[in-house]
């Protein structure tokens, strides 16, 4: 049996402590980032180049030891792989050109030209298959096509996800389509990870919260189940992670439902009803509060604990609900791994 403990708890075994990363483990709390990204000149710069995107990848593992390095890249890149122009506002966060029409989803480029621009992502995954330490695992990741979806269409990130929502309602076999491609190219983009040395892959559907019954099947867990077969069609033993964020009730039967390894919960869910609902089917990620690495003392550890303890029956791995922020005290990653590993 394999000796890294994330490999481990994905394969269905409960084990006595367990294995931690953080989402968003490189970022801006950690002033090693900080200078980083200021010699890369800009978010993008650092995506695109691998010695740096690498570099950032290996500091929380140096810092804190974490079980697993997440490659540091972005959702958005899949779409300007596709032939968007996308950039960042300081301040305010990613744009990007628009898809609203079936001629502009038939105008994005064809799967197979998308390496062309995620080349420097797959050298990332390169050099960090040969820089991590033995025991740490590496994760690829994706956006699931949703999440990117209405990036897509609304050129932003939006409290609702209006726009995208008014897309599929007004035309859905066009919405539907541009869903298909971006599912192709996602397929594409974690097959290229793997092969570069990614030893594990996470989907994040952030926005799944807000579709509903019919659109939930067809839109979060309908794509989802065709990248995890396609993938597991190539790679029969590579774990996936599949984090549809803020789905509520429909967590329970989502592994199930998409033949992900593992379900990632946000901490909106108790952790007490997800492993009864949930961790049933096999492992689970999450749940902490990310707001508690802000605040820090007894409150930190303690919940860290109950979360610990509430997932003890199964596989678990432990992460927070969502990404760790930028306002978090580096000091209170280390506590919270202290009450982990005790």
């Amino acid at each position: 049996m394999t000796q890294k403990t994330i490999l481990r708890a994905l394969a269905g075994e409960r084990l006595p402590v367990p294995p931690v990363w953080m989402m968003r483990q490189a970022g801006r709390y950690l002033p090693e980032y900080r200078a980083t990204r200021a010699q890369a000149g800009d978010f993008l710069s650092l995506c695109y180049t691998p010695d740096l995107a690498a570099e950032v990848t290996l500091q929380p593992i140096r810092r804190y030891d974490f079980d697993a390095a997440i490659l540091f890249a972005d959702i958005l890149l899949i779409p300007q792989a596709l032939g968007l122009d996308l950039w960042f506002v300081t301040g305010e966060g990613p744009r990007l050109s628009t898809v609203t029409s079936a001629a502009e989803v038939a105008a994005l480029k064809p799967v197979d030209a998308i390496h062309e621009t995620l080349s420097p992502v797959y050298e990332t995954v390169r050099i960090l298959s040969r820089e991590l330490p033995d025991r740490t695992t590496l994760i690829g990741f994706a956006g699931a096509p949703w999440t990117v979806a209405t990036y897509m269409i609304a050129g932003r990130g939006t409290p609702d996800q209006g726009p995208a929502h008014a897309f599929k309602d007004a035309d859905r076999e066009a919405f539907s389509a541009l869903i298909d491609r971006v599912t192709e190219a996602t397929i594409a983009y974690l097959l290229a990870q793997v092969a570069a040395g990614a030893e594990v892959v996470k989907l994040f559907d952030s926005w799944a919260g807000s579709l509903r019954g019919r659109d939930f099947d067809d839109f979060a867990l309908k794509p989802a189940q065709r990248i995890i077969a396609a993938l597991k069609a190539r790679h029969p033993h590579l774990p996936v992670i599949a984090f549809p964020r803020e789905a509520g009730p429909r967590y329970a039967g989502f592994a199930r439902a998409t033949g992900a390894d593992c379900v990632a919960l946000d901490n909106s869910v108790s952790a007490d009803w997800a492993a009864a609902e949930v961790q049933k089917d096999g492992c689970v990620q999450g749940n902490l509060d990310p707001r508690l690495l802000v605040q820090g003392g007894d409150a930190l550890e303690t919940e860290t604990r109950r979360v610990v303890r509430a997932f003890s029956g199964g596989p678990h791995i432990f992460n927070l609900g969502h990404g760790i922020t930028p306002d978090a005290d580096p000091e209170n990653v280390s506590r919270m791994i202290a009450a982990i590993r005790g």
